[in-house]
């Protein structure tokens, strides 16, 4: 199949492409950034195509794609509205209406439940959600399925601030029941089970967050009784 991805040259976007074209799929990258994945046939695996393009610009005319993911996003830039809202939004509606699609997802944030990050990026992440849902409405007359996945937190070089801050790290442990922050390779997990394995779920989002949002609440009483 032919995949869309944006935001490929960094974190869960280029764990999903690598993902997709070592199952043999073709997959076509845009990112405002160059290439960090070699591009062309790889043995064994699909092809992949990179395209430097901002997704709040005119996007690249492409090949009809079956799967869209659109994953590109910045965090407090002074665009997240630009980006993560309005880009995305543009990406799915250029590419993700015709007869061949199968499925489109939509990242998101765990901050679009909590509101507990930078205003603009929960605003946009927010704003995603209602959008997957109205995007679901009108592509289930193709067959296709659309959610969103929020993860919470990841190992992403975006999140270096606090994962090299001792403190603030001990800190965001502490919030988190599983003791850990997902790899940008799991979360491409859930990408590929979104778009590839399932074909009933949609207009759903999925909060992949180590139990931070649901399961921490903290029961205090005295151990011996």
């Amino acid at each position: 199949m032919n995949i869309l991805i944006t935001g490929t040259s960094s974190g869960i976007g280029r764990a999903a492409a690598l993902l997709f074209l070592e199952r043999g799929h073709n997959v076509y990258g845009i990112d405002i950034q160059e290439a960090t994945i070699p591009q062309g046939s790889l043995k064994e695996r699909g092809s992949y195509t990179h395209i430097r393009a901002d997704i709040t610009g005119e996007l690249p005319q492409l090949p009809q794609c079956e799967v869209v993911i659109a994953n590109a996003g910045v965090q407090q830039s002074g665009r997240d509205i630009d980006v993560n809202l309005k880009g995305t939004i543009a990406t799915v509606e250029k590419y993700a209406f015709h007869k061949g699609i199968r499925a489109v997802l939509i990242m998101c944030s765990a901050s679009a439940h909590s509101g507990a990050e930078f205003p603009e990026y929960a605003a946009s992440k927010g704003g995603l959600l209602s959008y997957m849902r109205n995007a679901a409405q009108r592509l289930a007359k193709f067959g296709a399925v659309c959610n969103s996945l929020s993860p919470g937190g990841v190992t992403t070089e975006l999140n270096r601030p606090v994962m090299d801050d001792a403190s603030l790290w001990a800190q965001i442990m502490d919030c988190t029941p599983l003791r850990r922050w997902a790899s940008p390779e799991e979360i491409a997990l859930w990408v590929w089970f979104l778009t590839m394995e399932n074909r009933f779920c949609t207009g759903q989002d999925i909060l992949v967050d180590g139990g931070e949002k649901d399961l921490n609440s903290h029961f205090v009483w005295p151990e011996d009784q």
